[in-house]
């Protein structure tokens, strides 16, 4: 099934720098991400950006439940065209960032993001109640290195800190600009997210995330300048006294686990207030 009016069209699918369109063209990678998908146990597949389909072609081979998300109407009438007869496949055509996404017990979610929304749809799956048993995503580098950004790394930042708050990441591959057409300025990561067995709860995420924004917004100042905006001395010295930490310690020195706790704290204190 297809939820949008979608018409045949045999033209070859074209590139969008608009929307920040890089496709897939290494087979081998083809082949790893599909690998490293398919062995979720997930009972469906959710493809985020198909484009001409690399993916969607092995993916739909497995037999499990596929839906794709697509954002470029010319992409779906391209992939209606190539599976659009296939019984497990169904695509949306809409804004990975704000579409409603399908209902099932457990989701793999794979996808080559697009470069210009990679962050804001990745923020998405990780705060909001999205069953995902697992997630292989490819990222430009820079954007994957702040993923796997470790405290006291210049890369380290707010979202290393909610992605390993809530997953484990592994690196799967690293590819070249050539892997793509057209070839992109940038070379390109595929991350794999595992849950964590322990993540913090969804309000917690956006309560952390909320809180990372404003302890990061000026890296050289100490959490207690960062803080002072909207907390009180009082209440930075309890937060700080409850959790270990020094008020003069800078955001990027503080690990992930560490952060929950902090933000657990914060959100007490503050419901007292």
């Amino acid at each position: 099934m297809v939820r949008s009016q979608l018409t045949s069209s045999s033209q070859a699918l074209t590139p969008k720098k608009s929307l920040g369109q890089h496709f897939l063209i290494n087979r081998g990678a083809v082949q790893a991400i599909c690998d490293a998908a398919l062995a979720s146990p997930a009972s469906a597949i959710l493809e985020i950006g198909p484009g001409r389909g690399a993916l969607t072609d092995c993916l739909i081979a497995d037999g499990r439940p596929l839906w794709a998300v697509e954002l470029d109407l010319d992409a779906c009438r391209h992939l209606t065209q190539r599976h659009g007869k296939a019984e497990n496949f169904s695509l949306e055509n809409g804004d990975a960032i704000s579409v409603e996404l399908p209902k099932a017990d457990s989701l793999c979610i794979v996808g080559n993001l697009p470069y210009n929304a990679a962050t804001a749809i990745l923020a998405r799956l990780l705060i909001e109640p999205i069953p995902w048993e697992r997630m292989v995503l490819m990222f430009q580098l820079e954007v994957g290195q702040k993923l796997v950004g470790q405290p006291g790394q210049r890369a380290y930042g707010p979202l290393s800190v909610l992605a390993q708050s809530v997953a484990r990441l592994k690196t799967l591959l690293k590819l070249g600009p050539h892997s793509f057409s057209p070839p992109p300025k940038v070379e390109s990561i595929v991350l794999l997210f595992q849950p964590r067995p322990d993540p913090p709860a969804i309000a917690e995420r956006r309560a952390l995330l909320a809180l990372l924004h404003r302890s990061f917004a000026h890296r050289r100042k100490t959490i207690a300048n960062n803080w002072s905006s909207f907390l009180s001395s009082l209440q930075i010295d309890s937060i700080c006294e409850s959790c270990g930490i020094s008020p003069i310690s800078r955001a990027e020195s503080i690990a992930p686990d560490k952060w929950v706790e902090v933000t657990r704290v914060q959100t007490a204190i503050k419901s007292l207030a």
